[in-house]
């Protein structure tokens, strides 16, 4: 072959190898060529990462309305000349910090419609070209004070429509624009405008954001802003309000006071603790009693001024169980401050009926609760309530337990929301006498609203403890399960059913003995649930007994139990 026509045959062939290269295009995309330079456009659902076979003489990428969810490292290393760079539209949640690394001619990017909550700002120190950053209907919820520090060429920032709520005036005093701005002042130096989109983002505009408020009011050329009527949008009395409209001032750690730190009432009443809160922004206040946290439904707290909130604390029916310190904290993010306040509760006045620790409500058909022990384990019992009469809402019935030791007046009152009829009392004492009622939320226990029992004087022994609970339960529990008119060791029957019951219970043994601690007879489980036995009656009835079944003959040569007074128990 002559030597010319073989030299011009690999030109040639070099050429078209070189043109194939360049005219390639990903698949499932299409190529273009514009004023742009060379533009690469993907619009496939089906697209869910970046392409990597790239064509390297891609000017433009436009990847739209696809499943895109992150933005990995080195996503477009191969096409160092890519310009324009426009995401929209997608599912991007990520963006690596390292993800516009090699990208030194980009000019604009945008991400407008994902799901970035932040963004890596540090990440444009690979874009120093970059001009335009889009950023619109994300989730953007912070804005870090170095975040423009690394875009000195921008021109147009859109922020807008996001999640972006307080923010710091430093983030554009950091911005380079906004400082060659500052050092041009009477100077004759021509400086780029820059464009900056903040609205529709639900500002709050208390304290924290006094110094970007300030900001926006001063605002001027070479920072023009899109819309300059950006809105607040809490606290309440300050939403739809424009920034120009509001004067905020500085924060203020939260100082608390309380009218009166010493409070002296008399049983039954319902009492309100109230504490004043000034602080900005506003705080987070809680009531907390002997180091416990008290909940939120009976804590109302709500703004009086600007900076300051009234909290209210609502004890119902007082006893002498709710006397004590009461501690109202409030906090926000420069500290917290606390004030107690001393609940002392004295005696009912002398018209009012006594009943036990506490005072009876009045005979109400409605307050009436029926309470019965559902279920007994060697570590406590099982309650169930129900309300005996109809009440106005039983749908949004509060309810309140007392549960304590018999023998003290300082008993835990627990608060049960609607919905809730049952409570499990554990973790008792050993050789330990109880009380637990339940009565309506607002309402002092009625006869018939309590339980007593006994726990066994060995907590190693928990089969002598099961025997010894359930001795007391039949005696004093059953009232639930037999028919109206009858009842067990409530706060009005005690202490004169212990002696009542025992002369009611069947004689099983002869000697007029009662049953023994574990016999088939003694046990909650084998009694019917119409059954009478065992169980006092009103007065008119005191002293009757249904005759039992049957007799049963002592066995020859069977040991007689030891005769156990009930009434020990106690």
């Amino acid at each position: 072959m002559d030597p010319i026509i073989r030299h011009i045959f690999l030109l040639l062939l070099a050429f078209h190898k070189i043109s194939t290269s360049f005219s390639s295009c990903v698949t499932g995309c299409s190529c273009s060529q514009d004023s742009f330079g060379r533009s690469l456009l993907c619009m496939s659902a089906l697209l869910r990462k970046i392409p990597e076979n790239i064509p390297q003489d891609i000017r433009k990428i436009r990847i739209e309305n696809s499943h895109l969810t992150e933005l990995p490292r080195r996503s477009f290393a191969n096409v160092s000349a890519l310009e324009y760079l426009w995401l929209n539209f997608n599912n991007i949640t990520v963006m690596h910090i390292k993800s516009l690394e090699y990208l030194p001619a980009l000019k604009e990017l945008r991400l407008q419609g994902n799901k970035l909550s932040s963004v890596p700002w540090t990440a444009f120190q690979d874009t120093p070209a970059l001009k335009i950053l889009d950023l619109k209907h994300n989730r953007l919820d912070v804005l870090p004070e170095h975040a423009l520090r690394y875009l000195p060429n921008l021109t147009y920032l859109d922020l807008s429509s996001n999640q972006l709520t307080v923010i710091s005036r430093d983030v554009f005093y950091s911005w380079p624009i906004y400082q060659r701005s500052q050092r041009a002042e009477g100077q004759v130096e021509a400086i780029s405008n820059a464009v900056l989109a903040l609205h529709d983002n639900p500002w709050i505009c208390d304290c924290r954001l006094r110094g970007f408020v300030q900001f926006i009011k001063s605002v001027g050329p070479p920072i023009i802003l899109m819309n300059s009527y950006l809105t607040c949008s809490s606290p309440k009395f300050r939403a739809g309000k424009f920034f120009h409209e509001v004067e905020l001032n500085s924060c203020m750690k939260p100082q608390t006071s309380a009218l009166d730190t010493n409070l002296t009432v008399p049983v039954g009443l319902n009492v309100t603790l109230t504490c004043f809160v000034q602080a900005s922004p506003s705080p987070a206040v809680w009531w907390t009693y002997a180091l416990k946290l008290l909940r939120a439904f009976n804590v109302s707290t709500q703004p009086i001024s600007e900076e300051t909130v009234r909290s209210e604390l609502l004890i119902p029916v007082a006893g002498p169980a709710d006397a004590g310190n009461y501690t109202c904290t409030a906090a926000n993010f420069l500290g917290n401050a606390s004030v107690a306040i001393a609940l002392h509760v004295g005696t009912p006045p002398a018209s009012a009926p006594v009943s036990g620790w506490a005072p009876a409500a009045p005979a109400e058909p409605g307050a009436h609760v029926e309470v019965r022990i559902a279920k007994q384990t060697v570590y406590g019992i099982t309650l169930e309530w129900f309300a005996a009469a109809a009440v106005a809402e039983p749908g949004e019935t509060w309810y309140t337990l007392l549960v304590g030791r018999y023998d003290t007046a300082q008993k835990d009152a627990i608060y049960i929301g609607p919905g809730v009829n049952t409570y499990s009392v554990t973790d008792l004492l050993p050789a330990t006498k109880y009380e637990v009622c339940v009565a309506v939320r607002n309402q002092a226990p009625r006869k018939g609203q309590c339980v007593v029992f006994v726990t066994g004087s060995d907590v190693s022994q928990l089969e002598q403890r099961e025997k010894l609970i359930h001795i007391v339960v039949i005696v004093c529990a059953m009232v639930l399960a037999v028919p109206a008119g009858m009842y067990a060791c409530t706060a009005e029957a005690r202490p004169g059913c212990l002696t009542r019951c025992p002369a009611a219970w069947p004689r099983r043994r002869r000697g007029g003995q009662p049953p023994a601690a574990g016999s088939k007879e003694s046990t909650l489980d084998s009694l019917p649930a119409g059954s009478q036995d065992g169980l006092c009656h009103p007065e008119g009835g005191r002293g009757t007994r249904r005759p039992p079944a049957r007799e049963e003959p002592e066995r020859p040569g069977k040991a007689r139990p030891p005769h156990r007074n009930s009434a020990d128990l106690y």
